[in-house]
């Protein structure tokens, strides 16, 4: 039975935005309600007010679905992650008021007031696009061939190491090998939730030794998401059958790494990335000032979470510039788009993708042609940059629909949610957690979808996957 569609409980979700956007002659009062937004676009859709949760499994069991993992990712630290940018704003550091005369500057609060009225849009519109199209249980075309899913994501995830070191030797194929390395992590470490409650000793042992790899790689990458992701995706497999011991391991230890990863982070990349130290030599040196309890560490730890963790400085720049003295970009991010759709080896000559998008962050002013930087906008910067405000509506519905119907392809093809979602939409379109600037999101959306295409295919030719009936 299909969920049904209450289209003026819809409307409840644009109710913060519509408040924010009359209150925007009291800044402080509109970002703040447009803030409290989205907690209360996350409470109304995630209990299932907005339209029913679906049936087909207990709610522990469909956590990773978009509604709920893809959401509260995205949403979260798009729209909510802002608040330490405001309080930076108004005069606090690390939490307390420096100086109660402080008078904050009265443009930059409409700004960043602004600022927080699109990312209120932008989740509610998303999320729109999300429940619009959730309907389950989904017709399956193929079913799975096993009952043994502890072996056969076990298996998944050597071979998809495997696969993921033979394309990374590829010339033009690196795509498709940090696709099989995403893949192969998500699976290990679903192997990992499905081996421990079944206290399948050597299933541990492979899958811990595969999980405990890949969080080790990810300390010495010098990025802070993949760290936070490999814990939290354990947290979600097993919280279905140790709700207890999740809440009261997981949650203080993701705050604790939370805590201590901008100074890691930070020193790691000081030593590693000049090339003075290698990875596991920087690696010790951040280690050990991360866990020193200092007023610099705890500087760090605050511009972090101003500048860092939040987006919403470099939105500020655009809004300050576009249209103003740069125009919308509009068609011509669609054709640059298209074009990196195109692989290198029909292409040799194919404008460097990076350095498109990057000409939008020197348009702006956040950077000079020539820094060695990395600041491409995020995904409702360039909906912005792309028309405005009617671009942040019409990109992030789509967005919110394409990731929902790519959920629901992937369970038709992999027979439920386990393979489908649990692992294929999780490992393949991982991005879509975060977001990316336009080019790399089409690049990353369609050639992961022809992988998920691929890979059902030889599910099926090796007999894992057989059509339903």
């Amino acid at each position: 039975m299909r969920n049904p569609i209450r289209i003026e409980r819809f409307f409840v979700l644009y109710l913060p935005w519509i408040f924010s956007w009359i209150l925007s002659s009291f800044p402080q009062s509109s970002y703040l309600v447009a803030w409290s937004g989205s907690f209360f676009i996350f409470l109304i859709t995630m209990t299932g007010w907005v339209k029913p949760i679906p049936a087909d499994r207990n709610l522990g069991e469909q956590l990773m679905r978009p509604l709920f993992l893809t959401q509260l990712i995205f949403a979260g630290y798009m729209c909510c992650s802002t608040i330490f940018y405001y309080l930076d704003t108004i005069g606090y550091e690390n939490f307390h008021l420096l100086n109660h005369l402080f008078k904050p500057d009265p443009k930059k609060l409409i700004l960043i007031a602004q600022c927080q009225r699109y990312y209120c849009l932008g989740h509610a519109v998303f999320v729109s696009g999300i429940l619009l199209f959730m309907n389950y249980p989904v017709k399956k075309k193929y079913i799975l061939q096993t009952v043994n899913l502890a072996d056969l994501l076990l298996y998944i995830a050597v071979i998809t190491v495997l696969v993921s070191a033979f394309f990374a030797f590829v010339p033009g194929l690196e795509q498709v090998s940090t696709q099989f390395t995403a893949l192969s992590f998500i699976a290990a470490t679903l192997a990992l939730a499905f081996a421990i409650p079944l206290q399948q000793l050597p299933n541990i042992i492979i899958s811990g030794v595969l999980f405990l790899f890949n969080f080790y790689k990810s300390f010495l990458s010098g990025y802070k998401e993949p760290i936070i992701v490999s814990l939290l995706v354990l947290a979600i497999f097993l919280y279905p059958v140790y709700k207890r011991t999740v809440t009261f391991i997981f949650v203080p230890l993701l705050l604790l790494i939370f805590m201590v990863l901008p100074t890691y982070n930070q020193v790691f990349r000081q030593n590693a990335w000049s090339g003075n130290l290698s990875a596991e030599a920087a690696s010790k040196i951040a280690l050990n000032a991360a866990f020193d309890n200092s007023e610099e560490v705890k500087y760090s730890n605050w511009g972090f979470l101003v500048f860092r963790l939040s987006e919403i400085d470099m939105l500020i720049k655009y809004l300050q510039t576009t249209p103003k003295t740069v125009d919308f970009y509009e068609m011509k991010m669609i054709s640059q788009s298209v074009q990196s759709l195109i692989p290198r080896v029909f292409w040799p000559n194919k404008p460097n993708t990076e350095d498109l998008v990057m000409k939008r962050v020197y348009n702006a002013g956040i950077a000079a042609e020539g820094m060695n930087v990395s600041a491409k906008p995020a995904l409702i910067a360039d909906a912005y940059l792309f028309e405005g405000g009617i671009g942040i509506f019409l990109i992030l519905f789509l967005y919110g629909v394409v990731a929902q119907l790519i959920a629901l392809k992937a369970e038709s093809l992999f027979g439920g949610y386990i393979l489908g979602t649990a692992l294929i939409y999780s490992g393949l379109f991982q991005f879509l957690w975060r977001g990316l600037s336009f080019e790399f999101l089409l690049n990353s959306v369609f050639w992961s979808y022809i992988t998920m295409l691929l890979i059902a295919r030889f599910l099926f030719i090796i007999r894992i996957l057989k059509k339903a009936d």
